[in-house]
């Protein structure tokens, strides 16, 4: 990444951070160790911007000793010593770390260790009742962790051994994953909403030996009972030895299940098993609208590496710190908040809907819990903008440094609105990445400012770049987002794909040897970072490419827009029909004077090409379960692609939905 003179017209930040706030800022004090210790560049006195710039080319260019140094100033503690850093770097296959051996939950149990912070909170978790937060201290978490570790042992788990849980975002839910990455099991979750085909389709594939299950959760204000699911799930999964039973709905254990408690009741210190820095620590999850999800595996070294450079050095987290970020355990922003613990912050624990019982349940749950990083997602952000919430008077959000958003591009009206209805000195920390990774490509850097519309910078360690379809680099212009060189919490490897292929096509057919990701990007000359949207449902009108997200950011704007959906569909005449489906906020009319409106809108605020064809008011627009609009689905419907071929039903929020699409396309023959 590289710095250049801003021209004179050049966008002025949202926010920047003060001199303190930089010099505090452990990124500060990390650039300055590694360049004594590590041959790192030297911070440029009172520039950030060129510092940060300076440090991020040499994590990429050097990735051993950068590694390295993450490795030395988060104290990684090997139990046997690794041959070098990096010794393939090839993608797929880089060899991180070989010989080395580690724990995932020994490291995001250490705070545990140390006698002053042992009855400090490692957990707190609220429920839609929004009561006091309930404490996990530190010492009752390692505990735990200790009692069910052994448990899994007695039943017979050993390493490599997958563990699954279908449970919602509770401390038994991080508890059952540190007591399997303690024995060296593989951990796998789904949320409870998830039906049991959409389950089955997931832990099927990586055959778990012991099922954690809930009897129901409650979301909404109302109570979901779970236990038909359970049975079912118990029926088509032959391989799971045990079922421990967890009742948040106070239901006794069905016959031949264990009990939760009496698996953790315990006083036992965790055994930790030392693996290979690849041993697979986890297993999460593609979206598996087209097809069987991907089961995607990633390493306890990798995981603790990536984690730990993400919490610490972008999202600037530590002990004190509390750290909230609203998600499900079938998300792997779940997974990335438990590892907050590797910081030896609290984590917040929040198990309900994100807006109940009204859209500002989310700043009421940071309220209450003093958090210090509120994540969440743009979605959220644009819902609390159009219900005209004003968090920052309404709630003490005083110890809230950093409001971080990911799931989607947050656009420039969320920006404007933290900043205006949050804190004016705020830190917005909009962040993209993926699964596929565990992390982020680009997003939080506390050294930098913030402009609208834009993430600050890419990662370190991360060799992010926007490429033309010849494979070559391009700033301040759309390209497909690539990295080109490894990072560790790339996966180890796809679940049933032994000879790699499915792996090897999802993001090195494009540029083979490098990670192709599959979104537009622009990566400005003043080092930050814009996402368009998906690439592989790219919007292509006579040669110009625009990313839906664009069309949804300005159309969304408009009061009488609850959502919209874009397809650019390629008609067997060589023609290209373009259609913008519209879910109507109560009360709203697609008359013409509305149509004007929406037309003219994209026209003046996008490009005259994008406007679409049609204007189409829908009953709702389909998601993913994690709340990702489906728009190649969607697209291969419209070119007559049966509904059973078209998506994985299970993978559906609200498949009756897509009813509507199959049978416009029906119409339109």
């Amino acid at each position: 990444m590289t710095t250049a003179p801003q021209p004179a017209d050049s966008p002025q930040p949202l926010w920047s951070p003060g001199p303190d706030r930089i010099a505090r800022a452990q990124v500060t004090r990390f650039h300055t160790w590694a360049a004594q210790k590590h041959g790192a560049p030297a911070p440029v006195p009172g520039d950030p911007v060129a510092s940060y710039a300076a440090l991020h080319r040499w994590s990429v260019e050097q990735l051993e000793p950068f590694w390295q140094a993450v490795c030395e100033w988060c104290d990684v503690r090997f139990t046997a010593p690794y041959e070098r850093v990096l010794a393939d770097r090839t993608m797929p296959g880089a060899q991180w770390f070989p010989g080395a051996t580690l724990n995932y939950a020994e490291h995001a149990l250490r705070a545990a260790g140390d006698p002053a912070r042992a009855d400090e909170p490692a957990l707190l978790h609220l429920d839609e009742t929004h009561d006091d937060p309930r404490t996990v201290t530190w010492a009752e978490l390692r505990r735990q962790v200790g009692s069910l570790a052994a448990e899994l042992r007695r039943l017979g788990v050993r390493p490599g051994d997958r563990v699954s849980g279908y449970l919602p975002n509770v401390p038994q839910a991080v508890v059952a994953l540190l007591a399997t990455a303690a024995v060296g099991g593989v951990w796998t979750s789904c949320a409870p909403d998830f039906g049991a085909r959409s389950v089955l389709d997931r832990f099927q594939q990586v055959e778990p030996v012991v099922l954690f299950a809930v009897d129901g959760y409650h979301y909404g204000g109302k109570r979901h009972e779970r236990t038909d699911v359970v049975t079912e799930l118990r029926a088509e999964l032959p391989t799971v030895r045990a079922v421990v039973h967890i009742p948040l709905l106070g239901t006794p254990a069905p016959e031949g299940a264990l009990a939760w408690d009496d698996l953790t009741s315990k006083a036992a210190e965790p055994v930790f098993e030392q693996v290979p820095f690849a041993h697979p620590l986890w297993v999460l999850y593609s979206s598996g609208t087209t097809g069987l999800p991907k089961a995607i595996v990633q390493s306890q070294g990798g995981i603790l590496l990536e984690h730990l450079k993400q919490l610490t050095l972008h999202c600037d987290l530590g002990p004190g710190d509390r750290f909230f970020w609203y998600t499900s355990t079938g998300w792997m922003m779940w997974n990335f908040l438990v590892s907050g613990l590797l910081a030896g912050s609290t984590v917040v624990l929040y198990d309900g809907s994100p807006g109940h019982p009204d859209t500002a349940a989310q700043w009421r749950v940071a309220e209450r819990t003093r958090a210090t990083l509120l994540g969440t997602s743009a979605a959220y952000v644009m819902a609390c903008r159009k219900a005209d919430v004003h968090p920052g008077r309404d709630f003490d959000l005083s110890t809230v440094r950093c409001v971080a958003t990911t799931g989607s591009p947050l656009p420039p009206d969320g920006f404007r609105w933290i900043h205006d209805r949050v804190a004016e000195d705020m830190w917005i920390a909009s962040v993209s990445g993926g699964t596929d990774v565990c992390s982020c490509f680009a997003g939080a850097v506390p050294t930098l400012p913030v402009y609208i519309g834009e993430l600050q910078a890419p990662c370190l360690g991360t060799d992010l770049q926007a490429w033309d379809t010849h494979g070559r680099p391009m700033t301040d212009e759309v390209g497909e987002l690539v990295v080109t060189n490894p990072m560790p919490s790339m996966p180890v490897t796809f679940w049933n794909d032994p000879d790699g292929a499915r792996y090897r096509e999802s993001y090195f057919e494009m540029f083979p040897g490098v990670w192709r990701h599959g979104d537009w990007i622009t990566l400005t000359s003043r080092g930050s970072v814009v996402i368009h949207g998906r690439s592989d449902s790219t919007l292509n009108r006579q040669g110009v490419r625009m990313g839906s997200a664009d069309i949804y950011e300005a159309v969304e704007r408009l009061p009488e827009i609850r959502e919209s959906l874009v397809i650019g569909v390629e008609q067997p005449d060589g023609g290209y029909w373009m259609p913008l489906f519209v879910h109507l906020a109560p009360g709203a009319v697609l008359d013409e004077a509305l149509l004007d409106v929406i037309k003219r809108t994209i026209r003046e605020q996008l490009s005259p090409r994008h406007v679409p064809d049609e204007v189409i008011e829908v009953p709702g627009i389909p998601h993913t379960l994690t709340g990702k609009r489906i728009e190649v689905p969607v697209k291969r419907l419209l070119q007559g692609t049966p509904l059973e071929k078209a998506v994985n039903p299970g993978s559906v929020d609200d498949v009756a939905l897509l009813d509507f699409y199959e049978q416009l396309a029906r119409e339109r023959g």
